[in-house]
């Protein structure tokens, strides 16, 4: 049963057929796809070709182009009903406006929903749930338009009352406040994620200061969202100073160890104290810091497990960092030599063997010394320095060992080993 909206848009159209107002609207919806299609076009490729060092510029204004070509389409659209309504009919630019309206609205959810929670490009299975989900609930309302039942549905919605306390809810109040509240929130993420790659973006700054400012950045953002939506939603504030008292309460008395972290991760990114990628120890963890979050800091370790430390724990104990200053690091081994090696040729020998691998440190040169005399032979520290701890240490020293093992070959050096006399007491005496 076709309702009156429809139908009147339907007769309209059938009585524009084979009249000149109906070719100039044809005409007018061409000329506006097809500018909108020019003008996308072109500030994609004058983006894409572009000399602009602002990675995240390109990449939102290309991937913006499957919304700004719908948008601009609607607005020319728009435009060009207001200039032919002076003179004639417009019944197909309204037909057209409702729906190239909504394939903008699709397409601009879309682009913020990926650039929010899929800046990495892929689409997990939920996200591509929602976004059918959300398509479909934009075709019903079109349709629903159309139809003319929209009102009616409002209105239905608006009687059914659900009593929550001593007060009553109509179910439209509710789903305007689920509405509002998941919109401001989806909002406040994706200007959190565009402000967390332009500050990324920065040159000059330092990598803690940019998370800081991300973090505190996002943190401000959901803040201002919620209370926008709550004010949307028609909730006084007043009433959440109880929620937030209570709230201050067990944060005082439960919560300590996860506020403390909370905290402790602002301050070692304000004090610089740590960066992503330093190399650092800390109680029996060891390895390389690659994500610093507000509660807990990822290390990355030499076998290739990742540490999870609350950052209270990086705070309160004693933490030695590698590349905090200086990313050059001391390593040495130790050998043996007998008494009758010369040492006025092999020290020197040792300390140029170390030099010739590709991960030492060549200034700091290398060196060998004379520690002490042993019990066995002299005793030798053969000392380096190397500038990138973060790719390990037993590469580097295995292969030093091998350089000074092949010198001490080609001089013909002994390595004493300790000799061992086994005396057996109260042995038997074989009987002859």
């Amino acid at each position: 049963m076709s309702t009156p909206l429809l139908a009147s848009l339907l007769s309209d159209l059938s009585k524009d057929l084979g009249q000149p107002d109906f070719y100039w609207q044809i005409g007018a919806v061409a000329l506006c796809f097809s500018l909108a299609w020019v003008l996308s076009r072109a500030l994609r490729r004058s983006v894409s070709t572009s000399d602009t060092d602002s990675g995240v510029v390109r990449l939102g204004v290309e991937s913006f182009t499957r919304v700004l070509s719908p948008a601009l389409a609607l607005i020319f659209i728009l435009i060009a009903k207001m200039i032919l309504g002076k003179w004639q009919h417009t019944h197909l630019l309204s037909l057209l406006f409702p729906i190239i309206g909504s394939l903008a609205l699709i397409r601009f959810g879309f682009y913020v929903v990926r650039q929010t929670f899929a800046r990495d490009g892929s689409i997990g299975s939920f996200l591509a749930v929602f976004e059918k989900l959300f398509a479909g609930l934009v075709w019903m309302g079109v349709v629903l338009h159309f139809t003319g039942l929209g009102q009616e549905l409002l209105t239905a919605l608006d009687e059914v009352v659900l009593p929550i306390g001593k007060n009553k809810v109509s179910i439209l109040t509710i789903l305007q406040a689920v509405t509002s509240v998941v919109i401001t929130l989806v909002v406040a993420m994706w200007a959190s994620a565009a402000l967390e790659s332009r500050l990324m973006l920065l040159p000059n700054a330092h990598t803690s200061l940019k998370v800081v400012l991300s973090r505190v950045g996002r943190a401000v953002l959901i803040l201002l969202a919620i209370l926008i939506s709550l004010t949307l939603v028609g909730l006084d504030l007043t009433v959440l100073s109880v929620f937030g008292g209570a709230l201050g309460v067990g944060l005082g008395f439960g919560l300590q160890k996860i506020t403390s972290s909370y905290v402790s991760g602002f301050i070692i990114l304000l004090d610089r104290s740590m960066s992503i990628g330093d190399m650092i120890t800390v109680d029996k963890f060891s390895g390389r810091v690659t994500q610093i979050n507000t509660r807990y800091t990822v290390l990355q370790g030499q076998d290739g497990g990742e540490a999870v430390i609350p950052n209270e724990m990086l705070v309160s104990t004693p933490v030695q960092n590698y590349s905090l200053s200086d990313r050059t690091v001391a390593m040495w081994t130790d050998l043996t030599v007998g008494y009758e090696a010369d040492l006025s040729m092999i020290l020197p020998l040792l300390g140029e063997a170390a030099a010739t691998v590709d991960r030492v440190c060549a200034d700091p040169a290398p060196a060998a010394y004379l520690m002490k005399f042993g019990t066995d032979g002299f005793d030798l520290r053969v000392g380096f320095w190397i500038a990138d701890p973060e790719n390990g240490r037993s590469s580097v020293m295995s292969a030093v060992n091998l350089a000074l093992w092949q010198v001490l070959q080609e001089q013909q050096v002994n390595l004493p080993y300790a000799h061992r006399v086994v005396t057996l007491i109260n042995s038997p005496v074989k009987e002859t």
